[in-house]
């Protein structure tokens, strides 16, 4: 099992950049694919970015494409989401997630992901 806290959240100004941080628990972090995912008020959570295991595969959304990186270091449990250019619209609550099972492809649905944190808010200003 991992717990999962995300770190980093807050508000910017549309075109600012924001550094996400989830920091897991356990020693078996770099079996886990990790992702982000996002849910924006009254929406469904929503697919943002994925890392495999050993961190050399990455999957986006297109939304977020070459604005987005994600990056992750086994050393220190910890992945991240550097989030650049920000707009109104990447306004939400930012999830960091887990998944023991998959690893290619990476998964992009919820439900494949079996761990969670509580979430961290993003807001872009107009």
């Amino acid at each position: 099992q991992v717990q999962l806290v995300e770190s980093g959240g807050g508000l910017v100004q549309a075109g600012g950049s924001l550094r996400l941080s989830c920091s897991a628990s356990g020693r078996t972090f770099s079996s886990y694919a990790m992702g982000w995912f996002r849910q924006a008020s009254g929406k469904e959570r929503e697919f943002v970015a994925a890392i495999s295991r050993g961190g050399g595969n990455t999957k986006y959304a297109d939304s977020v494409k070459g604005r987005f990186t994600i990056s992750r270091d086994n050393a220190k449990n910890t992945v991240y989401l550097q989030v650049n250019s920000l707009k109104p619209e990447d306004t939400a609550v930012y999830y960091c997630a887990a998944d023991a099972e998959r690893s290619w492809p990476l998964p992009t649905v919820p439900y494949s992901y079996e761990y969670w944190g509580q979430g961290i808010q993003v807001t872009a200003s107009s």
